[in-house]
């Protein structure tokens, strides 16, 4: 039951904060939308900072169990980068909380989306390194750096998610994705 309680919290912040955003979304909304005492809510969570928190932590790990899971059923090195690519681009959109997160200027001053932001990028400049190098073991990438490369790749991709999922439909987010994707194995591919 206690769990229960917890998860409802969750699922109906998750709401909220997806719909009003983090700054109009008040404790007493998520109380009364989950049926519960203001003072339950507080009981499982510190403060309406810390159940964002707990969201964005909780979409993060959905968008990397679906990074992961793409990834799985790929066998090169470019697939493995296409799939990346795509399944980030695809899926980032639709988790309005984490990625109010890690594009809302007027969350920087909270530190623990300032955490939750640098250790996202940790985890997918990791994820492409860990494409980038085992394209070079197997031949197909003639990179020098791996990990600036990787950098540069998930930077590059940061700064078009605002253009791209303010002014384009998935169709075009596709598309532009597909271009981009030939001109980077254009520039890193093995030429024979």
């Amino acid at each position: 039951m206690e769990i229960d309680k917890r998860i409802t919290i969750l699922n109906v912040s998750q709401a909220l904060f997806s719909r009003f955003g983090f700054v109009k979304t008040t404790v007493d909304e998520i109380a009364k939308l989950a049926r519960i005492g203001k003072g339950t809510v507080y009981h499982y969570f510190k403060s309406k900072e810390q159940v964002f928190a707990e969201v964005i932590k909780r979409e993060s790990n959905t968008l990397q169990e679906k990074i992961q899971k793409a990834l799985r059923g790929k066998q090169t090195p470019q697939d493995k980068l296409t799939a990346f690519v795509k399944t980030r681009s695809r899926h980032l959109k639709d988790l309005t909380n984490y990625y109010s997160a890690l594009t809302d200027d007027y969350l920087e001053h909270y530190a623990f989306v300032e955490e939750t932001r640098q250790k996202y990028l940790e985890r997918e400049i990791q994820t492409v390194k860990d494409i980038l190098e085992e394209g070079v073991e197997k031949g197909v990438f003639d990179i020098e750096d791996t990990k600036i490369t990787a950098q540069a790749i998930v930077l590059l991709f940061k700064a078009l998610e605002y253009p791209w999922s303010v002014k384009k439909d998935k169709f075009d987010i596709e598309l532009s994705t597909n271009k981009f994707l030939n001109i980077l194995f254009k520039g890193i591919e093995k030429r024979k």
